[in-house]
């Protein structure tokens, strides 16, 4: 009998393309979306519609999963209210069906000044609201693995491709159809992308060998770690044309700050984008094998039609 995974969030565009990952790796999935939102589901995966704050419902939902995989992911003035209580509902579904709960990590647990070379290793010293939030919740997950849990945490850059809703679509390709880009950072920086088809596809793989980890286990996924002008040549090169690249107007978003929630957020974590950094991945290689990788011109060509640009 198949493997059951239940994606928490599944309408995301994270959870989604994971869901997709795990149905086409032959898992039997089950897509948790909010009500009201079944049609965004992935196709040939059983929908359920639930609160996602409804501890028990998704508890219920979840019972006889084999892995459980948090993909909630609150709007990004929302985190400080709803990041912990979504970590602790997807907690608690794990461990009342006795499931591993596979949870995709990001880069903000390191504050700034920023490690260049990120690996499961490197210390967490936030200096971000988010960051700090990101560091809890992997702390109470530690805790439930300290209980009998079994924890799994693939850390990423940023995400792109797999649709609309990253800095990639938001920021960089915003102003394409005039011939612009628009860079938040140095363009001779290395910054840590995350091609998120080769992420979701490397999840199914490790939840595949999750009986052979440790109760609480991190990973550290490599994906481009490309400098600002290697990034925006690869966009450039899909779109057969000759771009205008611009940098990010990142004063008025920090004289923005005290006013604004949105700004206050985003000049918190500008330092991603200022400071040199990429990710080191031999532990997850030795987990999994090879790390799936689509290459940069490939995988930033394929984004882009992803937002029908190209």
């Amino acid at each position: 009998m198949s493997a059951r995974v239940v994606v928490l969030g599944a309408a995301g565009r994270f959870g989604h393309t994971a869901a997709e990952a795990f149905r086409d790796a032959g898992w039997m999935v089950a897509s948790l979306v909010r009500p009201g939102s079944a049609a965004r589901a992935p196709a040939d995966t059983e929908v359920v519609e639930v609160d996602a704050l409804d501890h028990d419902a998704v508890g219920a939902a979840a019972r006889g999963a084999d892995v459980v995989l948090h993909a909630l992911n609150p709007s990004y003035s929302d985190w400080s209210r709803r990041a912990l209580p979504l970590a602790y509902s997807a907690i608690t579904a794990a461990e009342t069906g006795g499931a591993t709960l596979v949870f995709p990590g990001n880069l903000y647990n390191y504050g700034s000044p920023l490690p260049p070379v990120i690996d499961e290793n490197t210390s967490m010293r936030p200096s971000s609201r988010k960051g700090q939030l990101r560091v809890a919740i992997e702390d109470r997950m530690a805790e439930a693995a300290e209980r009998g849990a079994r924890i799994i945490i693939l850390r990423a850059g940023d995400f792109y491709g797999g649709g609309r809703g990253s800095w990639f679509d938001l920021v960089l390709t915003k102003e394409i159809g005039r011939g612009r880009v628009t860079y938040p950072g140095p363009l001779d920086l290395v910054h840590e992308w995350a091609y998120l088809p080769d992420l979701a596809s490397t999840l199914p793989r490790l939840a595949a060998v999750r009986e052979t980890l440790p109760p609480f286990a991190r990973f550290t996924f490599p994906g481009h770690a490309a400098t600002g002008r290697e990034f925006t040549s690869a966009i450039a090169a899909a779109t057969h044309s000759k771009l205008q690249v611009d940098r990010m107007t990142w004063w008025l978003i920090h004289a923005l700050r005290p006013i604004v929630p949105l700004c206050r957020e985003l000049s918190e974590i500008a330092y991603l984008w200022n400071e040199p950094h990429r990710i080191e991945g031999g532990k997850l290689k030795a987990a999994i094998g090879d790390i799936p990788r689509t290459p940069l011109d490939v995988a930033v060509a394929r984004a882009l039609e992803d937002l029908a640009v190209g």
